[in-house]
C-alpha cells in the first residue's frame, strides 16, 4: 500500500511537468492498441532535478522499508536506470542496469555493472502497465543466481494483469502513487474537468473494451 502522502505528491508533481497527460474525450492509443485516457512519460522527470531526487529518496524510503534485505540495486533499461542511479546513491548499494535484450558485441551482456550469485536485488522501472519490462528484467537477474527480493517503480496504472504477471513470477511490486490517486489528484488541482471522471473510471474498470 502506497503512502498517502507521498502518493499525492508525486502525483500532483508528475501532472504538473506533464509527465502524465489526461484526454478522457480524445483518448491516446497505446503500442498494445489500447485506447486510453491517459498517457505517462515519466522520462520527464529527469529534467526536473529536485523533483528527480524526491523520487529517488522515496524509492530509497519504499526500499528501505519494504526490502531492507537488499544489497544490489537494478535499473530497467533505459527509463529505470536514472532513478536506479538515485536510489543506490541515497542507500550506497551497488547498481547495475539490465538490457532488454544481450549487447550485440563484445562482452555481449545484458546486465552492466556489479551482480554476483546470491546477491538480494531490488528491480526499478519507471512505469508499470502490464509489467512486461520489470518482469523480464526480473527474469535475467534470477538467471545470473541473483535473488530478486522484489521491485519497484514510481507509477503503476494498476491494471489486472500486472498484478497477475507479478504473482505469476513469484514476486512483489511496490511503488510511489498509482492511477486512482492520479486520477483524484488532477481533479483536486484542476487538470480535469468533474465530467470527466467517470470515463476516467470507466477506462479503469475496463480498459480493454473501453472506447470501443
Amino acid at each position: 500500500m502506497e503512502n498517502t502522502q507521498v502518493a499525492e505528491n508525486i502525483a500532483s508533481h508528475l501532472l504538473k511537468i506533464k509527465a502524465v497527460k489526461l484526454s478522457p474525450k480524445e483518448p491516446f492509443t497505446w503500442i498494445s492498441g489500447i485506447k486510453s485516457p491517459i498517457y505517462t512519460d515519466n522520462r520527464m522527470t529527469i529534467a526536473y532535478p529536485d523533483f528527480r531526487q524526491q523520487i529517488a529518496t522515496d524509492l530509497a524510503d519504499l526500499i528501505k522499508e519494504n526490502y531492507p534485505e537488499a544489497n544490489v540495486i537494478s535499473g530497467v533499461a533505459t527509463a529505470g536506470i536514472p532513478h536506479a542511479a538515485g536510489v543506490a546513491n541515497i542507500l550506497n548499494l551497488p547498481m547495475n542496469y539490465v538490457r532488454s535484450k544481450p549487447k550485440g558485441h563484445g562482452t555481449k551482456r545484458q546486465i552492466e555493472g556489479r551482480l554476483q550469485p546470491g546477491d538480494k536485488v531490488v528491480v526499478i522501472d519507471d512505469l508499470i502497465s502490464t509489467g512486461g519490462s520489470v518482469l523480464e528484467a526480473v527474469d535475467v537477474v534470477r538467471k545470473a543466481d541473483a535473488e530478486v527480493v522484489g521491485t519497484a517503480a514510481i507509477f503503476t496504472y494498476n491494471l489486472p494483469e500486472a498484478d497477475e504477471n507479478v504473482a505469476k513470477h513469484q514476486t512483489t511490486l511496490k511503488t510511489l502513487t498509482n492511477y486512482p490517486v492520479m486520477i483524484e489528484q488532477a481533479q483536486k488541482l484542476g487538470y480535469v474537468e468533474a465530467e470527466d471522471m467517470e470515463l476516467l473510471h470507466q477506462w479503469y474498470k475496463d480498459p480493454e473494451s473501453w472506447c470501443k
